[in-house]
C-alpha cells in the first residue's frame, strides 16, 4: 500500500473548527495540491476562498460526492452522527457516491457516536471492488477547541493501530493541524477516548465552578482562590486555562463574556453520548446525570446558550467580576 504523500486534499463542514483547521491544511500543504471544500453554508464556502486563495488552489464542490471525486485525502468535521451519515451516506450525493473509490483515506474528525463510526467505516471499507486498493476511513476527533484550533495546537485522538500502514501519512497530516497525535488501537477508539475525555472535562468544568464560587461567597478572592488550587488537589487544567470566572484568565472566552469556546450545547451532546456509550459497556457514571441535568438546563438558557461551556458558572448563579475593573 502507498504512502505516496497526497496531491489532492477534500474537506467537508467549515464551522466553527472545521474552517480553522482547513486553514491549517491549506497553509501548510504543498501550494501545488489542491484542497475541494464543501459545506451546507455557501457563504462560508466564498469566504474561505477569499480567505486562503493565494496558499494555493481551492476548488468549491456543491456537494460532497463531488469532494470525494476530487480528492485523495478527506476530512469531515461537523456536528452530529447523523450528519456523518449524510455526508458519508446519502445516495447520489454523499462521499460514498462517488464513482471511483479506490485508494482513497477518509477522516471525520467529528465527536459522535461510536456506532454510527463503525457504520460509516464499514460503508467505505466496501465501497471499492475487490480488484481495486481499498478506501480505508479513520475516525480521528480533536481535543483543544476554537483556539487550539486557530494556533494548530490541537489533539488528535485516531481510531488507527500505530503499527497501521496508514498512520505515519494520518500524523503528518494531523501534524499541520495539531501537536499531538494518538494512536488509540483501532476502529471506533478515536471516539472512545473523546467522549471519556470530554465527559471528564465537563465534569471538571462544573466542580471547578461550583468550588469557585462556593469560595467566592465565603469571601475568597477568586484570582487567589484559582492560583491556590493550581497547587493544590483540586488543581486542572480547566483551572488554570480557562477558569469558568470571568477575570481569573484574562485571555480565555470566560473572560470575553464566554463567546466563541466549545458551546454549551455541545457539552451536553458529548456527555449524552458518553452516557449511552457506558450503559451498552455497563460502565457506572455517578456523575453522569447530575452534569447532564446542569448542562441540559444551561443549554436551555437564554443568557448561556450558544456560549462556551463554561458559562455553567453563570447558570450556577456565580458573581462575575467586572473584568474591566
Amino acid at each position: 500500500m502507498s504512502l505516496t504523500f497526497p496531491q489532492s486534499f477534500g474537506w467537508v463542514g467549515l464551522g466553527a473548527m472545521g474552517y480553522p483547521m482547513a486553514v491549517q491544511l491549506r497553509l501548510k500543504i504543498p501550494q501545488t495540491s489542491k484542497l475541494c471544500i464543501y459545506d451546507v453554508n455557501e457563504a462560508v464556502l466564498h469566504q474561505f476562498v477569499k480567505d486562503m486563495g493565494d496558499h494555493g488552489p481551492i476548488a468549491i464542490a456543491s456537494n460532497a460526492r463531488e469532494v470525494a471525486e476530487q480528492s485523495e485525502f478527506i476530512i469531515s468535521i461537523v456536528p452530529e452522527g447523523t450528519h456523518v451519515r449524510n455526508v458519508y451516506l446519502e445516495p447520489g450525493v454523499g462521499l460514498l457516491a462517488a464513482e471511483d473509490m479506490s485508494g482513497k483515506i477518509f477522516v471525520d474528525c467529528s465527536t459522535i457516536d461510536p456506532a454510527t463510526s463503525i457504520a460509516v467505516g464499514n460503508a467505505v471499507a466496501a465501497s471499492t471492488p475487490p480488484s481495486k486498493p481499498v478506501a480505508r476511513f479513520y475516525d480521528a476527533p480533536v481535543s483543544g477547541g476554537t483556539a487550539g484550533a486557530s494556533k494548530a495546537i490541537l489533539t488528535f485522538m485516531v481510531g488507527a493501530s500505530p503499527s497501521d500502514p496508514d498512520f505515519p501519512l494520518l500524523k503528518e497530516v494531523f501534524s499541520y493541524m495539531g501537536t499531538s497525535i494518538h494512536a488509540l488501537g483501532g476502529p471506533s477508539l478515536g471516539l472512545a477516548a473523546k467522549l471519556s475525555n470530554n465527559y471528564l472535562s465537563g465534569m471538571i468544568a462544573l466542580a471547578t465552578a461550583e468550588a469557585m464560587n462556593l469560595g467566592m461567597r465565603l469571601g475568597l478572592d477568586p484570582k487567589v482562590l484559582s492560583d491556590c488550587f493550581a497547587t493544590s488537589s483540586g488543581g486542572s487544567w480547566v483551572n488554570s486555562t480557562v477558569n469558568p470566572v470571568p477575570g481569573v484568565c484574562p485571555d480565555a472566552v470566560t473572560s470575553k463574556g464566554y463567546e466563541g469556546g466549545f458551546k454549551v450545547q455541545l457539552m451536553k451532546k458529548d456527555i449524552l453520548l458518553a452516557m449511552e456509550a457506558a450503559q451498552q459497556v455497563d460502565a457506572k457514571l455517578v456523575l453522569g446525570d447530575a452534569g447532564l441535568s446542569a448542562y441540559s438546563a444551561a443549554a436551555a438558557d437564554p443568557r448561556c446558550r450558544d456560549k462556551d461551556s463554561r458559562v455553567i458558572y453563570r447558570w450556577l448563579g456565580g458573581i462575575e467580576p467586572d473584568v474591566d475593573k
